[in-house]
């Protein structure tokens, strides 16, 4: 389920980036915002937390990628900061972490949907931090021969006047100390259960998996491609 549901984040971030036109995605945008709450008060109390979460996160996603959109079109280059406060959340995967926070088998408490209802749990932004940050270093070389909005090595070098090697050397060390929250949040949070936060971990990992040699996701390099072939095709000598 949490690989269907990445394939559509995909399929609506390329809506997004490619095919629509600043109208039609705002249209798009308010649709999703509009989703109908009217059916709320039919629903127990954990129900309708629950509904909130899930419905504020797609907005919130949808909301991050016409950002970007209007960016796009408009030439607007972001700060560091401003693309950042933006990317983490239109990287996609708080969605995937949600998702699976429902789905898993662990009882759901009042007091983890608290969490999800007020604000994004730390444990999902550091997450989603290092997300962005992976991807932004895998996906840059392609995406400046493409063209797309500006990342965040780009947004660096803009603001800092500094070099795509420096840039993207402030990037990998911004991904350490990110680790390293992420880290201690595990270690000293009792919001959620251990499982959630090792696949919130683990989404961290996987980002830097799959951006390791360059865009994984988009591209499909050889190399993904092979390690792939050889933990779920080959067989195990």
């Amino acid at each position: 389920m949490s690989a269907a549901l990445y394939q559509l984040i995909t399929v609506v971030d390329d809506v997004y980036d490619v095919y629509g036109t600043i109208e039609e995605l705002e249209l798009f945008t308010n649709a999703v915002e509009r989703w109908d709450t009217d059916e709320l008060e039919n629903l127990p109390d954990y129900m309708k937390m629950s509904f909130l979460a899930v419905h504020n996160y797609w907005v919130d996603l949808c909301k991050a990628y016409m950002k970007e959109a209007k960016w796009y079109h408009s030439g607007y280059k972001p700060s560091f900061d401003e693309y950042l406060e933006n990317g983490w959340v239109s990287i996609g995967g708080p969605n995937v972490l949600i998702h699976n926070y429902f789905m898993g088998a662990n009882p759901i408490k009042m007091e983890e949907l608290t969490c999800f209802e007020q604000d994004y749990p730390n444990i999902v932004y550091l997450s989603q931090m290092i997300f962005r940050l992976t991807g932004d270093l895998g996906t840059y070389s392609r995406e400046i021969r493409v063209g797309d909005v500006t990342k965040s090595i780009e947004c660096y070098m803009n603001e800092k006047g500094v070099s795509e090697s420096e840039a993207k050397e402030h990037v990998r060390s911004l991904i350490d100390l990110t680790w390293k929250k992420m880290n201690e949040d595990i270690l000293t949070s009792s919001s959620f259960p251990h499982s959630f936060k090792e696949v919130a971990m683990n989404v961290a990992r996987m980002s830097l998996w799959m951006y390791q040699f360059a865009d994984g996701h988009t591209d499909q390099d050889p190399v993904t491609k092979d390690r792939i072939a050889s933990l779920l095709i080959e067989p195990v000598l």
